[in-house]
């Protein structure tokens, strides 16, 4: 869009919205289970499926941090970055880390908070 101002033409600029389901083709649920301090780690090789650039800029920022952080990085709703780091789990380019849950084990706690000082001390 053009705006005449003393018969010069300058450009406008307007932010541009999308709304958050066609990022993810109109998909509002995860396929995999992903609370929000699941830990992610990019996985070696590639199964030949192209992602979408929005995916993209969540593959790019996700390893070794949590859905949480992804979403903030990438500036996308959280329900959002889930269906497409879902996608990417699914497509193999991504693991997800365990959580603990409430069956969890006190090993497998301990092995939690361990994991969670070792990322905070690269901080």
């Amino acid at each position: 869009m053009a705006v005449e101002s003393d018969g010069e033409e300058e450009a406008v600029s307007r932010p541009r919205f999308v709304r958050p389901y066609t990022i993810t083709s109109g998909r509002t649920h995860a396929t995999v289970d992903l609370p929000m301090e699941a830990t992610l780690r990019l996985e070696p090789g590639d199964d030949g499926t192209s992602v979408s650039a929005a995916a993209l800029a969540v593959l790019e920022v996700c390893d070794r941090r949590s859905v949480a952080e992804c979403a903030a990085l990438v500036k996308m709703p959280i329900g959002v970055v889930r269906v497409l780091l879902s996608d990417l789990v699914e497509h193999g380019y991504i693991r997800v880390q365990a959580t603990i849950t409430e069956n969890s084990s006190k090993d497998e706690r301990i092995e939690l908070i361990e994991r969670t000082l070792r990322g905070l001390r690269t901080y």
